[in-house]
């Protein structure tokens, strides 16, 4: 059986879902939220980003995140997580995550 391909439009959703469960917001807000998250791992992919995100704990977090050559073997390969999005702060020199919801912009 032939597996299953995950579109861009599927993990948007998917995004989106999560968004709606974890806040209660409505889903155009969380389409809108979910497409920015989109982008933004997009931009990952090829260069260095500014983002800003709010910690678990409520202070403002500004972090330079990339996905550009990185390496990493997940020990998760069961299923794919769409609450948080992990990222490589190039600061830090290491793998960081935030929650979805906490997310407020890329620059």
């Amino acid at each position: 059986m032939k597996a299953k391909s995950t579109t861009f439009r599927s993990k948007v959703f998917n995004w989106a879902h999560e968004l709606v469960k974890s806040t209660g917001k409505s889903i155009a807000v969380c389409l809108a939220k979910a497409w920015s998250i989109y982008r933004l791992k997009k931009r990952m992919s090829t260069d260095t980003v500014k983002i800003a995100f709010e910690k678990v704990d409520g202070t403002l977090r500004i972090a330079f995140a990339t996905l550009n050559n990185i390496t990493y073997d997940s020990k998760n390969t069961k299923q794919k997580d769409f609450k948080t999005v992990a990222y490589f702060d190039t600061v830090a020199n290491a793998f960081r995550s935030f929650r979805i919801e906490n997310f407020i912009t890329a620059y």
